[in-house]
């Protein structure tokens, strides 16, 4: 990854080191992690917001630096779109309810549709390929093509003729 340059005071460019949490592998890690402290906020029942599950974890775990501020941005987008991801993921569920759903599928699905609907710098194809991959890692056997099949028909109906 290369440096940007801008220009400096003296008139001359300096390099200005390139955002570490913007790497494809630091973005895929970030979203693990957001995936962890999701599934912690749900499972625990905890009250307080993502943020506090987000502290909570932190508190006991040591996350990089350089991912928490995706890990930030993702879940309070979340966080402050909850009822409406999770009204756009409704209307790709055919004959299951997303309170039905395992834990797991349904933060990865969350997720995924965050960054769709309202992170416009991530691509909603590599979302639903990153959502695939935590499927694939963190799922049951089926959630990876359930998880694929969901996504694509929120892509589709929110980007027609994509």
């Amino acid at each position: 990854m290369s440096a940007s340059l801008k220009p400096s005071a003296g008139g001359g460019a300096r390099a200005q080191a390139p955002d570490p949490g913007a790497h494809p592998v630091e973005r895929h890690r970030a979203r693990a992690w957001a995936l962890q402290i999701l599934y912690w906020w749900e499972a625990s029942g905890t009250p307080g917001t993502l943020l506090d599950a987000l502290a909570e974890v932190g508190a006991t775990r040591r996350i990089a630096p350089c991912r928490l501020p995706y890990i930030e941005r993702l879940l309070s987008t979340l966080q402050d779109h909850l009822e409406g991801v999770d009204d756009a993921l409704r209307t790709q569920l055919d004959n299951w309810r997303l309170d039905r759903l395992a834990v797991i599928d349904r933060g990865i699905l969350r997720l995924a549709a965050t960054e769709i609907l309202h992170l416009d710098d991530v691509p909603p194809k590599v979302s639903i390929q990153e959502a695939v991959r935590l499927a694939e890692a963190y799922g049951g056997l089926e959630s990876p093509g359930f998880v694929n099949g969901v996504l694509d028909g929120l892509y589709r109906r929110e980007r027609p003729g994509s």
